[in-house]
């Protein structure tokens, strides 16, 4: 980790008298204390000083920043309500004020730390910078090494419910030959990977860590997956060619065509003679552009400005709440007592993830730092896997994904779903890579 060593203690006084009995006994080589901000990690020591090396990490909030959080929660300074009836103005209040009282009176964020604790978590440095990651190997043989990687305002939160599906296929309806060993990085910025203090953290750039980091894991042959964010960093590791990627999948793919680009930056009708699935993408990239691109302009201009994101939870979560239509009202939904592919707690785990490690402006700043047209095909020429989601920013046609893939191995559009598809929607998703390299293994 890139900050101060802090210790795991209440007070620094006291951790200085454990330390000074720990050096005395000769016990205090056991771990290396490091804090990302408010949130501290334990990480073992390497060898001889080797940050390269792979070093075990554990997590743990101090309380007295838990109760800080509930503290700020309870001490928001409200707006008055939306002028409007529905959600054209922003994230509603009402939403806020539920998903505030559940927050601060009956979210537990120790349970997602022990779910976290249980899994192997590590840390390694890749190109100066601490990569924090998570890796599971199958206990079945030959199973396929696959890194996934998440976005924004994503996490490892949104990955974990298909951990041990992917690498335990036979405990969830699948096959010993479906196993994967499974990769989870935190990108740089977030969670409890390092944060950048120089610039040039773009997407091509973190896919070349992610290269490193399955050499490092032993990995000579392997896959990729990826949605938001993570579906740029995964198109940019298939551009390297790397020897060991045989094919990425992607919940968020990367396809629209010039003319159809050219039309909505410009606010031209579309062109003429677009099928209905073509069509429908159109309308929902226009919507899109039109009522939902404000986070990612101002993220992308100017994300140094964000400073109330860092300061009130509330205003964090809102902002991370807003990332698209269907999202917020699922998730409103949710705080209205409905039963939807998250819950309360899934939601709170990861806002409350951002909010322990201080990572709302450190994540931001990766709109910053690309500089690539997002939804533009990038000319992957390697084998190919595409999962479309409904609700998704847009449900990317068939005819646009063979034309953006031209080894393009499965493409299949979902009942149900959206942007965080492993999150909300496990199972589906859990199938769908499955499905997807069975002709590469």
């Amino acid at each position: 980790m890139q900050n101060d060593i802090l210790p795991q203690a209440p007070s620094r006084r006291r951790f200085i008298g454990v330390a000074a009995a720990a050096i005395a006994a000769g016990s205090l080589s056991r771990f290396a204390f490091a804090q990302t901000s408010q949130a501290v990690t334990e990480i073992t020591p390497a060898a001889g000083g080797d940050k390269t090396a792979i070093r075990k990490l554990r997590v743990h909030v101090p309380e007295s920043q838990l109760t800080d959080l509930r503290r700020r929660i309870k001490a928001t300074k409200w707006p008055e309500r939306e002028t409007v009836t529905d959600a054209s103005q922003g994230v509603q209040l009402a939403t806020m004020q539920k998903l505030a009282t559940y927050w601060s009176t009956n979210y537990d964020w120790r349970k997602v730390e022990a779910r976290l604790n249980a899994l192997p978590q590590y840390v390694t440095e890749i190109d100066g910078l601490d990569i924090h990651f998570i890796h599971v190997r199958s206990k079945q043989k030959d199973a396929l090494p696959m890194i996934i990687t998440h976005g924004w305002p994503g996490s490892i939160i949104e990955q974990m419910k298909v951990i041990d599906p992917l690498t335990n296929p036979t405990a969830h309806g699948g096959n010993a030959s479906d196993a994967f060993d499974v990769v989870i990085p935190s990108l740089p910025g977030y969670g409890f990977s390092g944060k950048p203090t120089t610039t040039g953290w773009d997407p091509a750039r973190i896919a070349r860590a992610w290269v490193v980091l399955m050499q490092r894991l032993g990995y000579t042959r392997y896959v990729a997956q990826g949605g938001d964010w993570g579906n740029a960093v995964t198109e940019q590791m298939a551009l390297l060619t790397p020897p060991g990627l045989i094919g990425i999948h992607t919940n968020m793919p990367a396809t629209v065509p010039d003319d159809i680009a050219n039309a909505l930056k410009y606010g031209n009708p579309p062109p003429a003679g677009l099928s209905p699935d073509e069509q429908h993408a159109f309308d929902q990239l226009d919507y899109f552009y039109k009522h939902g691109l404000g986070y990612a302009q101002e993220m992308a201009g100017r994300p140094q400005t964000l400073y109330g994101i860092e300061d009130s939870p509330i205003g964090l979560a809102a902002w991370m709440l807003d990332h698209d239509a269907a999202s917020q009202a699922m998730i409103a939904r949710v705080f209205n007592g409905q039963t939807e592919g998250l819950s309360r707690d899934d939601v709170l785990d990861n806002v409350t993830l951002y909010w322990v490690t201080n990572t709302g402006i450190s994540s931001a700043r990766l709109y910053w730092e690309n500089k690539l047209n997002f939804f533009a095909p990038k000319h992957v020429t390697i084998p190919v896997a595409v999962s479309v989601f409904p609700d998704e920013i847009y449900s990317a046609p068939k005819s646009w994904t063979e034309k953006a893939y031209p080894k393009l191995i499965h493409y299949n559009r979902l009942p149900k779903g959206g942007h965080f598809a492993a999150w909300e929607q496990p199972q589906e998703f859990t199938d769908e890579v499955r499905v997807s390299f069975r002709s590469l293994r």
